[in-house]
This record gives structure tokens, sequence and C-alpha cells, in this order.
């Protein structure tokens, strides 16, 4: 049966910090170059969080951005829902801190850690307290500082991240736009290939990181790697098979921003030019849930994006998590 109305996003925001990670940079801190981090990864730079700068501060200039942009007022914002991996405290809890910031007295708060995955888990969140009545207006931020948690002497991790956050703003639509459909899904049994810890590390996990860096990401890529290329298309398939849509109904497909060939590997299965997969990888780096609201926003602002576009969102990461999401743009641009 059709509901009245779905979620539909009219307000995106994004902010990337002001300081930046060059590949020539790197090539100072740790045995790699140029060249290798661009053929492997597709990355040139990445933005750095300034130390002594909380990440909710992004997080909540992000979140006044899309706000202001879904025309509304922080007031208006029932629920905000932040996903991270990488928060500034475990409590108060991100949204909390962003509630404080941006001045959104009347609203719940709650956080998500799906990891890289966190925007489409946070998504399918917000979009059912809309679906079901109880809220109006539900604030998503997804910010991440991944930079805090790198080891700069692993050259096999630290070329990959970057910093940075993203928010959007669900609201109640009823002409036909809006989130269509998500599919999530997770492989716990599979976690120990992307690993944090945080007050506790297994003794492999200590073994797998340098002397001294216990609460650093390690990753094993090439696992990861077989991961993300097989469920980034598993994934867009299934939920377009679940909403009844044909890709060539797609605009654009809106994927987690992890590495380019993953990005070009998911392209090929799919059978889709890669022109039609968005990507900001080249300055950002892999931003972790913040990835794909970043790429909205940018997307948004440029234009691309017109009201009555169907467009796909796709993501994995550590837990190990994935999800999709397929809706149809609601935002007049």
């Amino acid at each position: 049966m059709m509901k009245p109305y779905r979620a539909g996003i009219k307000g995106t925001g994004s902010i990337l910090p002001g300081k930046k990670l060059t590949n020539s940079q790197l090539e100072s801190i740790v045995e790699t170059s140029d060249e290798w981090i661009i053929k492997r990864t597709g990355i040139r730079e990445r933005h750095i969080l300034e130390d002594g700068v909380p990440l909710a501060k992004i997080a909540a200039e992000a979140s006044v951005k899309a706000i202001n942009d879904a025309g509304l007022n922080p007031a208006d914002i029932e629920l905000i829902i932040a996903s991270t991996c990488t928060p500034d405290y475990l409590t108060p809890s991100l949204s909390c801190m962003v509630q404080r910031e941006t001045g959104a007295k009347n609203a719940a708060a709650l956080d998500v850690n799906a990891a890289c995955t966190g925007f489409i888990y946070a998504l399918q969140t917000g979009r059912q307290f809309i679906e079901n009545g109880t809220y109006n207006n539900v604030l998503i931020v997804s910010a991440e500082a991944l930079s805090r948690v790198t080891d700069f002497n692993d050259r096999k991790t630290c070329v990959l991240f970057g910093d940075g956050a993203g928010a959007v703003v669900l609201s109640k639509v009823d002409d036909e736009t809006g989130v269509e459909e998500v599919f999530l899904g997770a492989v716990g049994d599979d976690g120990n290939v992307l690993t944090i810890p945080l007050l506790y590390a297994s003794d492999i996990d200590v073994q797998n990181r340098n002397q001294g860096k216990k609460q650093v990401i390690w990753m094993d890529g090439s696992e990861v790697f077989t991961f993300a290329s097989r469920i980034m298309s598993e994934a867009t398939k299934k939920v377009l098979d679940n909403a009844g849509t044909e890709m060539e109904q797609v605009k654009y497909i809106f994927p987690h921003q992890a590495n380019m060939r993953i990005l070009q590997n998911a392209a090929k299965r799919l059978g889709v030019s890669m022109d039609r997969i968005y990507s900001n990888l080249e300055y950002t780096g892999n931003i972790s849930s913040a990835s794909i609201p970043v790429c909205l926003d940018e997307a948004s602002n440029k234009g691309l994006l017109k009201k009555g576009d169907k467009i796909i969102m796709v993501a994995f990461g550590g837990g190990l998590t994935y999800g999709s999401a397929l809706l149809t743009w609601s935002k007049q641009h």
C-alpha cells in the first residue's frame, strides 16, 4: 500500500577542512610516491581537521548549511541522527553536540556507527520516523576525522583517509519524490579485517599495529577490496530489484568514496559508464560515512540534480556493513 507521504531530501550541506595533505607531502612522511598512490587509489589529496578543532564543529557547520538549504530553522528539526566512527567523545554523543552547536533545541538526538555505511543506515532510520508520522523534519549528519585514528607510519592505510562532514535534512514529501527503497546488510563474521580499537584490543589487533599505536585503523586491504568490489554491485542490483526499477532509470550512482579501482570495478559489474558514477575521491580521500552526503551536496550545488531524478547511494564499511538506497530527488534547485 502506498504511504500518503515519503521522506525526501530537502536540504544538503557539507564542510571539508581547509588544511590539506597532498601526496607529495606524504612522500616526506612515509615511503610512498604520488604516482603509486594515484595508480592504486585515485587519490591526490585529502582534507585534515586541525589539531584542537572538535569534529562536532564541522558537523554543526554542515548541519546549519543543510537546515538553511531546506528553508528551515534549527527549531524545526525534531530528530538529529549523527553517523561517525571517530567521535570526539563517547558521551556526549556527536548528535547531542550538534544539537548544542546548532541550537536545534526541539530535537531528540542519537548516533549511529556503521562505519562507512553509516549514512545509509542513518537515512533508513530517519526515513521511518517520517513515514510513520512521528516527525516531519530529521537532520542526518555524517562526520569523520579519520586522520585522528591513522598511523602515518603505516603506508598501507595513511594514503587513504581524510576528514569531512556532510548533512541532509529529511522532510515529509507528498509529491512522489523521496526515499523509495533501502537495503541494509552486515557480515559480522568478517569484522576483523578492518578494525579501530577503543577500550579493548585483542592480541592480534596489537600485533597488527606498530608498537604503541593501539587506537589506530588497521585493514586487510586485499580482503576489504574483494568484499567491496562484490558488494557494491550486489547491493545496487538488490535495491533496484526490490523497487522494481531498471538501471536505465537511474541518473547517478553516489558510491562511498574508498578507492577508484573499487568504483571502476563496480561500474564494470553494473554495466554503467563512469560518467554516471559521481566521484570526488581525488581531492577528499576516504572520509567514511561523510563521503556520500558530501558528494550529494556538491552535485546539488553544481546543478547536476533536478527534482524527479532517480539516484542510488551505495556503501560498504567496517563491521563489515553494507547498504544501498534508491530515491527520487525532492529538492528544487
